[in-house]
């Protein structure tokens, strides 16, 4: 067959199919690259549409360069429909259908492509009105069309709901998605029914099943129902071929019918049948067939969870169904399934936690009590090998650590129901059951602590339990608490009860009398030579410190014994966790001996920083002594009690003696990324528990900050700065002198930052960008004015536009975010809330500012939106156009203009560019802020998905480009 200039598809289209061919052979990368390269050019040209008539015509062309043109005529009706002259779109319209009928009995995926074509033109083709009787009448209603005609009626709503990707108002979305759908809902019903009646309701297909489900936002369920469609779907069930696409057919009508009240007749209808379906969760079960009993269980668990509200009203008619639920948990032997369930168990735990519900709680509480033996099965460990339970598979083990996890907050959602006492009967019931067969066992076997999973699970489940166990617990808590220590010795068994200890210090410290018991248990787990049992003593001593700190106030100089005895063994975050303890009873002493308790602890660690610091020659060393800074940073965090105005700070007065060491360390390693991050995390610690009460050490810390970031060029620096700023900005606690000052440092910072950006490309250092932006953001917030009339405003907004440059997400946030902060003193409602109505000078320079530099803001963040930035700034992107319009509403339409002239050349046409700059100013002209956002996320989106490949190495519009930042102070 030939083209339209008379020759053969596979001369005048060679180039495009010899890089096809380059791309399915055996090529060297490179050579890929090009090719892929070249292709995705070519399907912008106005000439990718000869191509794919041509090749989907040809009878000699390959499948793979047919499916490639298919895609690329889907590509060009998605993005390129405004090459074509509009009256020749019925031709267009024409010519695919007529490649539906020649392709009714050809490649499958090729068909798809073609529908996808049809349905996208049928959006963007407003002139064209009677879509879908026009297509049934050109495919006919044999067998073979029917089923490319199912097939152009799924995909249909699935690519009116991806409406945004193609060139369309919101409005012409709306009105598009009335016509194809809304008004065509009870038609395609018809079909439908049509369709079932001749081949039979016993007889269902998948493209059947998975055309309603495609068309259920349009088809009433009640309508549906009425049908014999419903007949036809539930015999799916017995298919093997049609029952995945019923299952997902189903759980749409399910969740269509969540307003319970006003679908009553749908859900009398769906219930019964549903329910008929129960016996196959057995039959599933026995045949261990996966898959069906995955499909089984997401039925009746996504019908419990959109039918919660009715369970609960109606217990006693809707029990079925959660048992149902509570058979496809239990018997799901491979835990394949069971996760499915679990939402439903929330749902209906929450509606019957309420006194409305009392009764249906009542009518439940068997089926949650079982739920508990259940979980507590499904929770053991599997019986494999003693070194290794999961054979090496990793992935398994992972997800069996999550799963284990997820169970514990169902059997939370099971003490809410029957009540704590209930639940942790069962557990202590299967713990003791345990330690009675253990003591029938024979030496041996007791000493291999055999079948040990049996114990552990239930000891998970007491754990997984704790947060909803009442302090006040009388009865079962202190018969466990006896027990665990009495538990055999096994790493599984001590490392499960030790963390069990762990989460029920709160009732321990209402219970003292079990504390000496429980804390010898957790701190013999240290000696066991244990890792992971290490790990989960130190977690719980820490729990312990935190909850029972006052009942250890005595005990400080054991405990100090204790933390100097084990810390040098322990890993880095079993070190972490004590220290968080033992800082804890620190905090619990009286104010006057809490300078004491400081010196014990924290004295010995400063000099061993000192130590450490004059041999920290290899990068190993000073990665350590930088953790261990650490230890100081959590003492600062957890030891801040309330000191009366006037009175002497204890704290201050300590930290006046270590605040030297850690400069002193700080000079000698500035360069040092992780001591600098450290001591800069200690900095800001001390900046948030003391607050201004670090007045005395405010000039030596701002100091400190100044020369170590112009020395270092590390962002840390600005990061802490940020907190000076916020910590003394307050003017109710804050004196004027002292805003000055903090004024005067900010200053020196945005000076250092400035000459490093002389230097620098924001590429270069985007995390240093970063925490500036953050920064000034906190400058803005607390000194506007001072900011804002000083010669500082200008070299600033000129790194925020040199910053736009980036592409990652947060440092592009933060100036972002910036400039929509400054942007918004032009206005008499700044987002401060400080300072609800600017001074008139404020304002007035900030409208200055905009209408400077506003051409330039635009041009970059329009560039950034069509080629570079990531997704997540869009939001922050439109908020500064926003209050750019606000602040200057005609010039913005003509910033606008100008930066899309500086489009290539055929990227967008002048109908599109157009339709894009009225609506924005229409939008404007009216303040509907709402409609300029969406306009300018759906244009730019369009435009990005329409001219940028991955591959693309245009990364902004030309002419959008920004000196180099340059700064003479």
């Amino acid at each position: 067959m030939a083209t339209s200039n008379g020759l053969p598809p596979e001369t005048q289209f060679a180039p495009v199919l010899a890089a096809l061919g380059t791309m399915q052979g055996n090529q060297d990368r490179q050579a890929k690259h090009q090719a892929t390269e070249f292709l995705e050019q070519f399907q912008k040209s106005p000439e990718a549409w000869n191509f794919g008539h041509a090749v989907l015509q040809s009878e000699t062309i390959g499948v793979e360069a047919k499916l490639f043109a298919a895609s690329t005529l889907k590509g060009k009706i998605t993005y390129d429909l405004h090459q074509l002259p509009r009256d020749s779109l019925f031709a267009l319209r024409d010519s695919l259908i007529n490649l539906l009928v020649a392709y009714r009995t050809g490649a499958r995926p090729i068909r798809t492509q073609l529908c996808v074509c049809l349905a996208g033109l049928a959006l963007q083709m407003l002139e064209w009105r009677d879509v879908i009787d026009l297509v049934v009448q050109a495919l006919g209603t044999d067998a073979q069309s029917s089923v490319v005609l199912l097939e152009f009626l799924t995909v249909l709503p699935e690519e009116v709901t991806e409406g945004r990707k193609v060139s369309l108002s919101e409005d012409e979305l709306l009105q598009r998605t009335q016509e194809l759908l809304t008004d065509n809902a009870a038609k395609v019903l018809a079909l439908l029914v049509q369709y079932v009646t001749v081949t039979g309701v016993d007889k269902p297909t998948p493209a059947l099943i998975a055309c309603l489900n495609s068309w259920l936002r349009e088809i009433n369920c009640q309508d549906v129902v009425k049908t014999p469609l419903i007949d036809s779907l539930f015999a799916a069930f017995h298919n093997d071929t049609s029952f995945d696409e019923a299952v997902d057919c189903v759980c749409t009508m399910f969740r269509e019918t969540r307003e319970v009240d006003e679908s009553t007749e749908v859900i009398e209808v769906l219930y019964p049948r549903l329910i008929s379906l129960r016996p196959k969760i057995d039959e599933a079960a026995k045949a261990e067939d996966i898959d069906t009993y995955k499909g089984i269980t997401r039925l009746f668990a996504e019908a419990g969870e959109a039918w919660a509200v009715l369970i609960a009203r109606m217990p006693a008619q809707f029990r079925a169904l959660v048992e149902g639920i509570e058979e496809c948990a239990q018997k799901d032997e491979g835990r394949e399934a069971i996760s499915l369930t679990f939402g439903f168990w929330y749902d209906l735990k929450n509606y019957l936690v309420l006194e409305h519900y009392m009764d249906a709680r009542m009518h439940y509480a068997d089926v949650y009590g079982r739920l508990v033996d259940t979980m507590i099965n499904h929770l053991q460990y599997p019986k494999g090998d003693a070194e290794d339970l999961f054979d090496g598979d990793r992935e398994y083990e992972e997800k069996f650590r999550e799963f284990r996890h997820a169970m514990g907050d169902v059997l939370k959602d099971c003490c809410e129901v029957i009540g704590s006492a209930d639940c942790l009967s069962k557990a202590f019931e299967k713990v003791k059951a345990w330690m009675e067969d253990h003591a029938k066992q024979t030496p041996e076997n007791r000493l291999k602590c055999v079948n040990w999973q049996k114990l552990e699970a239930p000891l998970f489940s007491l754990r997984a339990m704790g947060r909803m166990i009442p302090s006040e617990e009388e009865v079962i808590l202190p018969q466990i608490m006896q027990l665990l220590v009495q538990l055999p010795e096994h790493e599984k068994v001590r490392f499960a009860a030790t963390l069990v200890l762990g989460r029920y210090t709160e009732w321990t410290a209402k219970h003292p009398e079990y504390l000496q018991l429980q804390m010898n248990y957790i701190t013999n787990g240290f000696q066991q030579g244990s890792k992971d049992v290490a790990q989960a003593a130190a977690m719980a001593l820490k729990f312990f410190c935190q909850d029972c700190g006052k009942l250890l106030v005595d005990n400080i100089t054991q405990l100090h014994e204790f933390y100097e005895n084990v810390s040098p063994s322990l890993p880095l975050s079993s070190l972490y966790e004590i220290t968080d303890g033992v800082a804890h009873v620190v905090a619990s002493q009286p104010l006057d001996k809490i300078f004491d308790a400081l010196m014990l602890f924290c004295s010995p660690i400063a000099t061993r920083l000192m130590e450490k610091a004059n041999t920290a020659t290899d990068n190993d060393k000073k990665c350590k002594l930088a953790d261990e800074i650490q230890l100081l940073t959590i003492f600062v965090q957890v030891v801040h009690p309330h000191v009366p105005d006037g009175q002497d700070n204890p704290m201050i007065r300590f930290w006046q003696s270590i605040v030297p060491v850690l400069s002193t360390i700080l000079d000698g390693f500035v360069d040092f990324l992780p001591i600098c991050e450290q001591v800069g995390r200690f900095y800001r610690s001390m900046l948030i528990s003391y607050r201004t009460a670090m007045l005395p050490l405010l000039p030596q810390v701002a100091h400190k900050l100044t020369t170590s970031f112009e020395k270092s060029h590390q962002g840390i620096f600005l990061w802490v700065s940020g907190t000076v700023i916020r910590e003394f900005g307050d003017e109710e606690f804050t004196d004027e002198q002292t805003r000055n000052s903090v004024v005067e440092f900010l200053n020196q910072q945005c000076l250092s930052m400035f000459r490093l950006l002389n230097n620098t490309h924001p590429k270069e250092i985007p995390d240093v960008i970063e925490d500036f932006f953050r920064f000034i953001a906190d400058g803005i917030m607390f000194h506007p004015a001072k900011i804002i009339l000083s010669n500082l405003l200008q070299p600033i907004i000129e790194a925020s536009l040199a910053a736009l440059d980036l592409e990652q997400i947060e440092p592009l946030l933060s100036v972002l975010q910036f400039l929509r902060d400054l942007l918004g003193y032009g206005r008499e409602a700044p987002p401060n809330s400080h300072y609800p109505k600017p001074p008139l000078e404020v304002r007035n320079a900030v409208q200055t500012a905009a209408q400077a530099m506003g051409e330039r803001i635009t041009q970059r963040i329009l560039s950034g939106l069509m080629y570079s930035f990531p997704s997540d700034c869009v939001t922050d992107s439109s908020g500064v156009m926003l209050e750019l319009v606000e602040l200057c509403p005609v010039q913005m339409i003509q910033w606008i203009k100008g930066t899309l002239e500086l489009l290539p050349a055929g990227s967008v046409s002048p109908a599109e560019a157009q339709k894009f700059l009225k609506g924005v100013e229409t939008a404007a002209a009216n303040k509907d802020w709402n409609k300029i956002r969406y306009t300018l996320r759906d244009f730019t989106a369009w435009y990005r998905r329409k001219n940028v490949t991955p591959r693309s190495t245009i990364t902004r519009i030309a002419g959008t480009e920004n000196p180099r930042f340059r700064f003479g102070g």
